[in-house]
């Protein structure tokens, strides 16, 4: 059985829900809805924290399940959490761009927080490809950003050991794409072939080997559902970034630019705190420790745990140090 046929049979048994901490719907424009979290804990007193993932995944990947959540993590720790859920493209958005994302809609979801809570400047926690985003959207408005967290964030995508990276650089994209958007399932193919035998056989050997148990078998339906559900891609976004990081590298060498308005990482001066997977074979560490040097501030934070990209957000020693690090960095400024 392929693996999509086996997350399809175990999904159709009941098994892999997802999301576990209780949030409202407070903004949205078109697609896009911005929720905030409901807290658990006495409020640290920071300014609101924005999450802002990738567009390429789904984000209940940060609250899978109750002892796998990053997001319970920082709600735990006081913190006032909004998460931006970019929904699913349709053919109505193949020529949404770059500029639409982080001008618009992520420009809209910053303006409702600060509005709502009277505020001139809020936190910022870009993640993966959100980072991009993040990092983008605080170099054109610095002053709506008073901390930027990234995590697992590819700042210089040419690096030695980025096989994605080597991969992409290949491809003739208007041969490959066309006009339209990208089948989200095509992409997610192409993230499983860069370690096959790990993330297609491996990991179905050791589930049908071990010993029978429910709540693990639950644990692992709840990824198996996060990996294949995978967005369509705007195709003009898509085009734009593949082209413009993976294939130009223009972020590191502040070539890129948004909607006429160059991106330049120097223009960066508040705090950043920046979080590096050490085992991460889709953002290299070296492709996010670039950041360094780059900014214009002189607070830089960077730490770095010995876990690849998926586990940052839902392995037991993430839960344990992430949700805590980032807390306490955010409570010294």
């Amino acid at each position: 059985m392929s693996s999509g046929g086996l997350y399809e049979a175990l999904a159709g048994a009941g098994h892999g829900a997802v999301g576990c901490s209780p949030k409202d719907l407070v903004w949205q424009s078109g697609k896009l809805e911005l929720y905030r979290y409901r807290p658990i804990a006495r409020p640290a007193g920071q300014a609101p924290l924005l999450i802002v993932y990738a567009l390429i995944n789904r984000p209940y990947m940060l609250d899978l399940q109750p002892d796998r959540s990053l997001i319970r993590g920082l709600l735990s720790a006081g913190l006032d959490v909004y998460l931006i859920d970019w929904g699913y493209p349709d053919g109505a958005d193949r020529f949404t761009s770059l500029a639409d994302y982080i001008d618009g809609y992520l420009a809209g979801c910053v303006s409702h927080i600060l509005q709502a809570h009277g505020l001139a400047a809020l936190n910022v926690l870009g993640v993966c490809q959100g980072g991009v985003l993040s990092l983008c959207y605080t170099a054109l408005n610095a002053r709506q950003v008073r901390n930027l967290i990234t995590m697992v964030t590819p700042v210089d995508f040419q690096t030695p050991a980025d096989l994605l990276s080597k991969w992409v650089r290949k491809i003739d994209l208007q041969s490959w794409l066309g006009e339209g958007n990208v089948s989200g399932d095509v992409l997610n193919q192409i993230f499983l072939a860069l370690m096959p035998f790990r993330l297609t056989q491996q990991k179905y050997v050791q589930l049908l080997t071990a010993e029978p148990d429910r709540a693990r078998l639950e644990n692992f339906m709840r990824v198996e559902r996060w990996i294949f559900d995978s967005p369509d891609q705007a195709g003009c976004a898509f085009r734009q970034f593949v082209q413009w990081c993976y294939q130009e590298n223009r972020l590191v060498q502040n070539r890129m630019q948004i909607a006429g308005r160059k991106v330049e990482l120097h223009a960066i001066a508040q705090p950043v705190l920046n979080l590096i997977g050490t085992r991460d074979h889709l953002v290299p560490p070296a492709a996010s420790a670039a950041l360094r040097g780059q900014l214009g501030g002189a607070d830089y934070t960077a730490l770095e745990f010995d876990l690849g990209h998926i586990g940052m957000y839902i392995s037991a020693r993430a839960q344990r140090e992430v949700p805590r690090a980032i807390a306490t960095w955010l409570a010294a400024r």
